[in-house]
């Protein structure tokens, strides 16, 4: 099966489901679930990472690439759970967070011994002669991105938090033992690999101060160099599987660079995610503010991604959800009157869609952010910063608080919600981040007599009924028609029309004559007849095929 067939499912292990009472979800865990990950025929999971860590990053600060963190299991009982997940068709994919280590790393320890060999793995540089920081860059996590090297008198280069220290790639031993990573989980039976920030491993070798006004990482996302990088480890590893499955994290990349990164012949990644699209509710491009959506750009972005990555023959990866961003029906949809067909609208105009689409774990019973009512609900280092920032700003608390509620990462990473029980049914013990809504939303009541997770089962098989889903081109359809995102599909004979209503009133469509005589492929509408024009009630996708 090609990467064009598959329907990926992200697992975030922490939260899926606790087997031992410890209020952290586990491997065997998901060993206990096995049974409902096939129900919804997913092709692949992305497991995010559950290697040794202290966890000041949830789990992307790894202190130990090649072990499982005793909270989250044994080396067995992962070889037990890819055996299983295998025995039902399910591949495995790996999160490989190789631009930086956790500061307890063996190696970042051996370098603060002294150890030159192991110094030369990171970026370890003087200060400046006035005694300021060797770059004014800044860290993606707020500060300095510059941390005291012991004491020495150097510093450490960190892009995110202050224990995840960066590697410098232009050392050809740390090239090595990323393809060694890489490796050792592939002689495991994985051939799935998800890189973190991979689009930001080709910082220069001289570290310089970005000019005024210019943001610091532009000097190192998306270098040239990043593709050389690319093309090695692809050789060295994964690129000597048939089946693998890769797909890069590129924050602020453009669509050259994209498609240079997934073409084919260039032997670099199936795939990449770009995040542009979950930006549009960033005031001013500010992640910290608080405004509702700018629809046209999101539809704007969705189409020249759509056309362009079509157009130039690259792969993307179709994505609103992941352990990183807010829930999506929260951002893109009305939960309050249209949970359900919001989940719908959002799920089919991404899964009829070129590329790979992803589900992220929640989305297929329509989880929405938590209600959460003060910052002690929040555990994410990210979101702590960013409120003590709110509030140095001169924001209100009420108002600081108002922003993190609508952007924190842990929206996402509530444990998933299995019963309306005290805890969701996630554990038996004190989960450690607190469910909010699932007396409303869980997921023996969806299986019951819900219609979200359906809905997913019958995109999924859409998918792999329809070659023209999987491998058909891209071509952007009513762009002037206000809160309809729209887009045609072809492939030889084949079209689909797929018309999504992102508004909470009806919109009208005029339709072109070839589809006027299509049949409906599928819609959540209860009942929609098409003429000369199609009327969409809130919330609806309509998907019409003709040959």
């Amino acid at each position: 099966m090609s990467i064009q067939d598959k329907v990926i499912y992200q697992l975030y292990p922490k939260s899926f489901y606790d087997s031992n009472g410890d209020g952290i979800g586990d491997l065997r865990g998901i060993i206990e679930k096995i049974d409902y990950l096939k129900r919804l025929n997913v092709d692949m999971i992305w497991f995010n990472p559950f290697f040794v860590s202290p966890q000041n990053d949830n789990g992307y600060d790894i202190a130990d690439y090649r072990n499982i963190d005793p909270r989250f299991g044994t080396m067995a009982d992962f070889e037990e759970l890819v055996a299983k997940l295998k025995a039902i068709n399910i591949d495995v994919m790996l999160d490989m967070v190789l631009n930086h280590t956790s500061t307890e790393h063996a190696w970042f320890q051996k370098a603060l011994a002294g150890d030159p060999k192991y110094q030369a793995y990171y970026y370890i540089r003087p200060g400046k002669a006035d005694g300021s920081l060797p770059t004014n860059w800044e860290s993606k996590f707020g500060g300095p991105a510059w941390a005291p090297f012991g004491d020495t008198g150097n510093y450490y280069l960190h892009l995110y938090d202050p224990t995840q220290a960066d590697l410098d790639w232009h050392n050809p031993a740390v090239r090595q033992e990323a393809a060694a990573i890489v490796n050792f989980w592939r002689a495991k039976g994985v051939h799935g690999f998800r890189f973190d920030v991979l689009n930001v491993i080709g910082k220069s070798e001289t570290l310089v101060d970005a000019p005024p006004q210019i943001e610091s990482k532009t000097l190192y996302t998306d270098t040239p160099i990043v593709e050389d990088y690319i093309k090695e480890l692809a050789a060295n590893s994964f690129d000597q599987d048939d089946n693998s499955v890769t797909v890069g994290e590129m924050s602020s990349t453009d669509l050259p660079h994209a498609t240079a990164y997934t073409k084919p012949e260039n032997h670099e990644l199936s795939m990449v995610f770009q995040f542009h699209h979950l930006k549009t509710d960033y005031q001013n491009g500010e992640k910290w503010t608080n405004m509702r959506y700018d629809f046209n750009a999101l539809r704007d972005l969705l189409h020249k991604w759509g056309a362009g990555m079509s157009q130039s023959g690259g792969w993307q990866a179709l994505f609103w959800n992941n352990h990183d961003q807010p829930r999506a029906l929260d951002r893109f949809g009305e939960v309050s009157h249209y949970r359900i067909r919001s989940a719908q609208v959002l799920a089919a105009s991404i899964h009829l869609s070129r590329g790979t689409p992803y589900i992220y774990m929640g989305e297929e019973i329509g989880m929405s952010d938590p209600q959460y009512t003060s910052m002690d609900d929040y555990v994410d280092i990210e979101a702590h910063n960013a409120y003590k920032s709110l509030l140095q700003q001169g924001l209100t608390p009420e108002k600081a608080f108002a922003i993190i509620h609508q952007k924190a990462r842990d929206n996402s990473r509530t444990p998933m919600q299995w019963d309306d029980s005290a805890n969701a049914g996630f554990t038996s013990g004190t989960p450690w981040l607190r469910p909010t809504n699932q007396n409303q939303v869980n997921v023996a009541a969806e299986l019951e007599h819900g219609q979200i997770f359906d809905f997913y089962q019958q995109l999924i098989a859409i998918r792999k009924q329809n070659p023209v889903i999987a491998r058909g081109d891209y071509r952007p359809f009513g762009e002037d028609i206000d809160w309809l995102y729209a887009y045609e599909r072809h492939l030889d004979d084949t079209a689909v029309l797929v018309l999504n209503n992102f508004a909470d009133h009806a919109i009208d469509v005029p339709l072109p004559k070839d589809w006027q005589s299509g049949k409906i492929l599928l819609t959540n509408a209860t009942e929609v007849t098409f003429q000369a024009t199609v009327t969409l009630e809130p919330f609806t996708t309509l998907a019409i095929i003709h040959n």
